[in-house]
């Protein structure tokens, strides 16, 4: 996708922030860019990582997960306050190139899975059709042959047509090769903890016999063939190649572990200690995982934090250095917040609509009532914290609340949302700041 596509993708779901999409957009094409080049000068073009600044709820995370579903590429999401230094509990900062690893694999492994798809029906209808006639002795005439392919390609079109679904069938059912998940733990761990595993768990009867039906023996059978008929090696050295080239890494509230200049939290020497774990995977150094080893040189990074207590001046100078791209969002005022409810795919109201829907329920807002919507939320933001969009929510689940509620007294019937409810729910609320602290 062209960065004028990225662009406009985005601004399906996301109003405003123009600066922060075009950053977004560049930086993903250069993805594609860089690949073009010869091999010596795709060596020496480094990804230009992101620091998004903004206040909660103006867009910063939306961005990353509608660029996750829009682009094929291997995407991970972390959240910088999880992670402490090595010596303290919790997880290490290495784990998020480990699970960026895990993301690209399962990203591969999917795309070939579609690719034989085909193959994978193929071999269930094989082990099904096996089950339900028996294949010939060896030496078996001619005719005896014919007849057995016809039987069989007549139970195969049944199958396939589900008219067996219901017939009881016994198979042995597959298990699943045992992996260890956890990106937190060492490769070499998760090596021997899966090797002891497999010691202790596998049973003398690797694949137990059981009785199914038809349609669950489909579903059973499509692990097997998935196993037997995926090149796994194949798709490890795709995976890793994948997360080295094109692998992104969003690792947001990147504030909450800037050392704030007015003192008191330098007491903490956790989060200077992460940062300072940070930053050689930022620039550049060779992480083991289980299933090989990955350079991050070449790994996208995109930081985002509101910076509400602290400034990115806060963060260690060389951690500065490696998000050369800064772009500020900008805060949401009236206007934009009611583009929010009516301009975006798939906005909190249509949610709404779509909900009561199933309830016989048919939901109309008037104009009047979205503005009023919009406006109120604007208020409650500044009289109490603005916490942006998600005020939104919170908003419209108090108009919506009791409607919701009593939905089978409305089932039939048009229900309208005018301007008179919303001030009736709201302006109350709204108008004394210590409620809405609580409430909104």
């Amino acid at each position: 996708m062209t960065p004028k596509a990225i662009v406009e993708y985005l601004d399906e779901y996301i109003i405003g922030q123009k600066d922060a999409k075009k950053v977004v957009a560049i930086a993903l094409r250069n993805r594609y860019r860089r690949l073009q080049l010869p091999k010596e000068i795709q060596e020496e073009v480094m990804p230009k990582n992101i620091l998004m600044i903004g206040s909660t709820g103006v867009g910063k995370t939306e961005i990353a997960r509608r660029m996750a579903k829009m682009m094929g590429l291997p995407f991970v999401k972390v959240e910088a306050s999880k992670y402490t230094e090595v010596g303290f509990v919790g997880r290490d900062v290495e784990s998020m190139v480990r699970d960026l690893v895990v993301a690209s694999i399962n990203l591969v492994k999917e795309e070939y899975r579609h690719k034989i798809t085909k193959d994978i029906e193929k071999y269930v209808l094989d082990k099904i059709i096996e089950k339900l006639i028996p294949p010939l002795p060896k030496g078996a005439s001619e005719q005896k042959i014919e007849e057995y392919e016809n039987a069989s390609s007549k139970m195969r079109t049944k199958v396939q047509n589900g008219e067996m679904d219901h017939l009881k069938i016994e198979i042995e059912v597959p298990k699943r090769a045992f992996e260890i998940e956890d990106g937190n733990m060492p490769a070499e761990f998760a090596k021997v903890q899966e090797t002891i595993a497999k010691v202790f768990i596998a049973s003398p009867r690797e694949n137990p016999k059981k009785e199914v039906t038809i349609k669950e023996a489909k579903e059973l059978l499509k692990i097997e063939a998935s196993e037997a008929l995926l090149d796994l090696e194949a798709i490890k050295h795709e995976g890793l190649k994948r997360a080295e080239n094109s692998g992104i890494i969003f690792i947001d509230e990147i504030d909450k572990v800037a050392v704030s200049s007015n003192g008191q939290s330098r007491q903490d020497p956790s989060k200077e200690g992460v940062q300072r774990d940070l930053l050689p995977i930022v620039e550049g150094s060779v992480v083991n995982t289980k299933y090989g080893s990955i350079k991050t040189d070449h790994i996208l990074f995109i930081a985002a934090g509101a910076f509400s207590l602290s400034k990115p001046s806060d963060l260690i100078a060389e951690l500065q250095g490696r998000f050369p791209l800064r772009v500020e969002l900008d805060n949401l005022d009236e206007e934009v917040l009611y583009k929010i409810l009516t301009q975006t795919k798939n906005s909190i109201l249509r949610q709404y609509e779509a909900l009561l829907n199933v309830e016989g329920v048919t939901l109309k807002f008037d104009d009047s009532a979205i503005r009023a919507l919009a406006h109120y939320s604007q208020i409650a933001n500044e009289k109490t914290e603005d916490i942006g969009a998600r005020r939104l929510h919170t908003v419209v689940e108090q108009v919506i609340e009791e409607i919701s509620f009593e939905a089978e007294n409305y089932q039939g019937q048009e229900v309208e949302i005018t301007e008179s409810l919303v001030a009736e729910k709201l302006e109350a609320l709204v108008a004394d700041s210590d409620v809405a602290r609580y409430i909104l």
